[in-house]
Order: C-alpha cells, then structure tokens, then sequence
C-alpha cells in the first residue's frame, strides 16, 4: 500500500520542495494551499485556507474519502505579519497564530485516527525565530514558539502510535535570491540554506530510520544561531 502524506502550504518554497521529495521517494502526496501550484505525477492539490477551521477539517475528511489513509502530515503552511506592536492588530496577530500554530493542533485532532492506524507521524516547520528575533516580529515568534511547545504535548499524547518532530528551519533561499558572498560566509556551514536541506529532513523524520525520535526540534540553519557575534 502507498503510504499518504498531506504537505500544507506545499504550492512553493520549503513545503513544495517536501511534497516534491516526498513523490520522489514513493509517497501519494496530497498538497493543500490556498495558492494553485502544478505537480507532477501523483500529487493532489487542494486549495484549503488553513486558517479556517471548517476549511481543515474538511481536508482530512477528503483524505480519508479519496486516498483512503494518512501516513504523514507536514505542517508547514505559515505567514507573518511584521509591525510595530502599537500598530499590529489583534485581528492580524489571531491571523498569523491561526495559520501557523492552531492548525497543527486542528490537523493532528483530525487526523489522529487515520496516523493512529498507520502508525504515522507529523513534522511540523517552525523557525529558529522561536528562540531569537528581530524587532516587529511578535506575532510570528509567539506563533513559531507555540509550534515548539506543541510538538512535545503531541508527542506525548499521540504516542507511541504516532511520533511528531518539528523543523526550525534559518535562512532558507526560497525565491532565488541574488545572494552575496558575504551572506553565505556569515553561516558556519559556509551557505545560505536551500528549501532542500529542509525537505531532506523532513522525509528522513517521517521514515522508519528515525523510529526512536519523537517531541524533538530540529535546527537547520547552517549553525548561525549557534555563532557568537561580535561587532569591531
């Protein structure tokens, strides 16, 4: 049997190249965004605003109708919204935590019988800006923080059925930025990171080798948040 696997915001950048992985190595992929996208071979995209309760429930329900079962979930679909404090609105900052954070939560409850059966697991992209900022990003922080925190309390109720990690991914090039030397010297691994090396991690974490990991964060951003900085 094939194995399933949903990749949310999976249109473009990091979620694409996961669902584009994962197709590669044998998985049915079902990509749901709320942009279209061309696949491909045997990928599914639904358009589905995640922020919308109603919308992602929807979606695992189509799961189990159409592929049947759910292996897999990555929930990687997230956005930010960058202002002053005194300016953000509480309507964009329930927007973000929406998008980001409460559908993890609303896709592992509606996929917990279909992981359970399946003995699946979830990964979920977070950011290392979970642990470290820049100014106006309040909303964003407090939704990849969020993501941290609620990967080990699934971890622990879904287990050992199903296994949840997630990815606190740095800088990741996704729009083919015109990078300078300097930008990828800063990092120890000597370069700015591709949606690749994020996609590598991903279907390693959904596989059997990594069987006896479960609540785990993984930083991949090329060792910069491990660097100290010193200004001359």
């Amino acid at each position: 049997m094939t194995r399933v696997a949903l990749v949310t915001g999976g249109a473009h950048g990091i979620g694409r190249a996961i669902a584009l992985r994962l197709r590669r190595d044998g998985w049915r992929v079902v990509v749901a965004d709320r942009q279209a996208a061309e696949f491909d071979g045997p990928v599914r995209l639904v358009r589905t605003e995640m922020s919308d309760p109603a919308q992602v429930e929807s979606l695992v329900a189509g799961i189990g109708a159409t592929e049947g079962r759910l292996d897999a979930v990555v929930s990687n679909a997230g956005f930010g919204v960058w202002k002053p404090i005194g300016e953000l609105t509480v309507a964009e900052w329930n927007s973000v935590l929406a998008t980001n954070l409460t559908a993890l939560f609303l896709l592992a409850r509606h996929g917990e019988a279909m992981l359970r059966a399946a003995r699946g697991a979830i990964v979920a992209v977070a950011s290392t800006r979970a642990h470290q900022s820049e100014p106006d990003g309040e909303a964003y922080a407090a939704s990849k923080g969020g993501i941290v925190a609620l990967t080990h309390a699934l971890a622990l109720s879904l287990g050992p059925a199903v296994r949840v990690n997630c990815i606190s991914p740095g800088w990741i090039d996704v729009k083919g930025e015109a990078l300078r030397p300097e930008d990828h010297a800063q990092h120890p691994a000597g370069r700015v990171g591709r949606p690749e090396d994020v996609a590598g991690l991903a279907a390693w974490l959904l596989g059997p080798e990594s069987g006896f990991v479960t609540g785990a964060e993984f930083v991949i951003d090329g060792g910069m948040s491990r660097k100290m900085i010193y200004v001359p």
